[in-house]
């Protein structure tokens, strides 16, 4: 399991995350929570190579409710 980053907005629908460095999952990853439940899966990469952000479809919910999460990929 690797750390995929922290939940900072949600837009359109998707939860936005925060990669903490250049290695970021790909497109189609599963995400999950702390907790190893399902969260959705990476649909896009953008932002800076430093940092990048992933854009997260959720599997159930509102992105809302995901705002200030830890996800992982498996």
């Amino acid at each position: 399991m690797k750390r995929a980053g922290d939940v900072v907005r949600s837009a359109q629908g998707l939860a936005i995350v925060r990669c903490p460095d250049e290695e970021h999952p790909d497109i189609g990853a599963e995400v999950v929570d702390e907790r190893l439940s399902d969260v959705g899966r990476v649909v896009d990469v953008f932002g800076p190579v430093e940092r990048p952000y992933l854009a997260v479809t959720p599997d159930s919910g509102t992105p809302a409710d995901l705002l200030g999460a830890k996800l992982y990929t498996r």
